[in-house]
């Protein structure tokens, strides 16, 4: 129960009061299991581009993208510290023996790899020593340092965005960089424009800016493209409260009740905010050197095209519905609905009259679209995907997270087992209707498809919610397009010796 006071600071916080009361609720009773009807796999939910599909799709994009409004959308809020856990796990310990720590070794011995390397050094010579001083005398703990702690490079306290990941002859390049030039070369649309949307963490942003300021002007004029940027922030409204172990809100040493912020589910409302008509999703860790972007390109404007054929067949069907039903009408839809978006008629569909069917089709199809890239299981961490039923007892695609699922039945855990692939967050949507009006993105999200976690502040256990993720539940009533990419175009940093892996050299 929440008192007057704590109304109070909830209302001041511009936070709506009967919102924080459900969430109160959903902590009380819980989020339901997603339930999976099956696994999608190739041929049953996954396309495959051959060859000649390949080509068509990338010219089909190609042909129509000059004349479109494209954003690629980064989420980079994330802070580089989790990259560097095991390194931070080596300065804790008495005794830094590289002999008993196998992770920090690998990232000694391999000094010379990194693009940071001669950043690293002149850290050192700055303050009276160098690398190779410091490892002759058998102080690896003083580059770790350099590395890491506002006395050197402070990449401890950076973003990911902004740490150097790929050496080349010119210089080295960080992921904010790579972005740019991966942006000139599928994300260019009207206005030879190549927009660029990076989330960011409100501390950051002053970095963020200062970096683009500082390299816009010189790739506009190597790449011949002229760059948007823009930046966001998770808004604070997004941000749920959190209970303690009883369901009560958690209240700090100060009397404020503590509110967190709700996981990337919460981008949603940016990416609601956005001007455009597609939008590319990809994070901002998975990048790789020029010599290998030839493949991610060419799959970005297959599914960009993939994308673009598809919308036009929703849109045409869609603007003929809105002045007649006819059988001829019906079946062109039924086509688009299962030959195009891959999607199943219920089986209640026959049973309909013909203004049923044509009111079912037309909900279904003017919807926001999306086509997401699969790439082959390997055991990384992400989403997989599913055909879920939806309420209505129709079969749609969908994307979904080992935390929705309940895995002790063991018709779903086989069920999970046997999915093939996942989502590497590499998406292109469609958040226009054939009217050419935006979608209210937040219409089409699943509100019970949230996430509850623990966590501790202050020593104190305590129970935290996320909203709907972003390319799950947050877009569960969305139209998908599944389709295989090959696994080279996913290549995350998730640890700082992940930059020592043959694709990132």
């Amino acid at each position: 129960m929440l008192t007057k006071d704590q109304k109070k600071q909830i209302e001041d916080l511009g936070m709506p009061l009967p919102l924080v009361e459900e969430q109160i609720q959903n902590f009380k009773e819980g989020f339901p299991f997603l339930n999976i009807h099956d696994t999608a796999t190739i041929g049953d939910g996954i396309k495959v581009l051959e060859k000649d599909d390949l080509k068509h799709y990338v010219s089909y994009y190609e042909s129509l993208s000059p004349e479109k409004i494209i954003v690629k959308f980064v989420p980079a809020s994330g802070a580089a510290s989790r990259m560097f856990k095991d390194l931070y796990s080596f300065l804790e310990k008495d005794n830094r023996n590289l002999d008993e720590d196998a992770f920090t070794e690998k990232f000694i011995e391999n000094l010379n790899q990194f693009a940071f390397y001669e950043d690293l050094d002149a850290s050192l010579k700055a303050s009276g020593s160098s690398i190779e001083k410091a490892l002759k005398e058998n102080n690896p703990t003083l580059v770790v340092q350099h590395l890491l702690e506002e006395q050197g490079l402070g990449y401890g306290n950076l973003p990911k965005g902004l740490l150097k990941f790929h050496q080349y002859k010119e210089g080295s390049r960080t992921p904010v960089e790579e972005h740019f030039v991966e942006g000139a070369q599928y994300g260019k649309g009207k206005n030879n424009t190549s927009r660029l949307h990076f989330t960011v963490s409100p501390e950051h942003k002053v970095k963020f800016e200062e970096k683009v300021n500082a390299i816009k002007k010189g790739l506009e004029q190597q790449l011949g493209v002229k760059f948007e940027i823009s930046f966001s922030q998770q808004k604070i409204t997004t941000d749920t409260i959190a209970v303690d172990m009883e369901n009560q809100p958690f209240v700090e040493s100060d009397e404020r009740i503590l509110f967190r912020p709700a996981g990337h589910g919460a981008l949603l409302e940016n990416l609601n905010d956005i001007e455009a008509d597609l939008v590319f999703i990809k994070n901002i860790d998975n990048v790789v050197p020029d010599r290998l972007k030839d493949m991610t390109t060419a799959y970005k404007k297959a599914i960009g095209g993939i994308l673009l054929e598809a919308q036009e067949a929703i849109f045409k069907i869609l603007e003929k519905s809105d002045s007649s039903v006819d059988e001829k009408i019906l079946r062109e839809g039924e086509n688009v609905y299962v030959n195009i978006l891959g999607a199943k008629l219920p089986d209640f569909y026959k049973n309909f009259s013909d203004t049923e069917k044509s009111g079912f089709l037309k909900q279904k199809l003017n919807r926001p679209i999306r086509v997401c890239g699969m790439v082959e299981n390997t055991g990384e961490p992400g989403g997989g995907p599913f055909w879920v039923k939806e309420k209505d007892g129709s079969l749609a695609l969908q994307i979904a997270e080992t935390a929705q699922l309940n895995l002790e039945d063991a018709d779903q855990k086989a069920k999970f087992q046997a999915s093939t692939h996942f989502n590497p967050t590499d998406l292109v949507c469609g958040i226009k209707d054939y009217q050419g009006k935006k979608y209210n993105l937040l219409q089409f999200r699943d509100p019970q498809t949230g996430f509850i976690t623990k966590k501790s502040k202050s020593g104190q256990d305590l129970k935290a919610q996320e909203l709907p993720g972003l390319w799950n539940g947050s877009m569960a009533h969305w139209n998908s397009i599944f389709v295989e990419v090959p696994l080279i175009t996913f290549n995350p940093v998730k640890t700082i010796n992940d930059l020592l892996r043959e694709v990132h050299q």
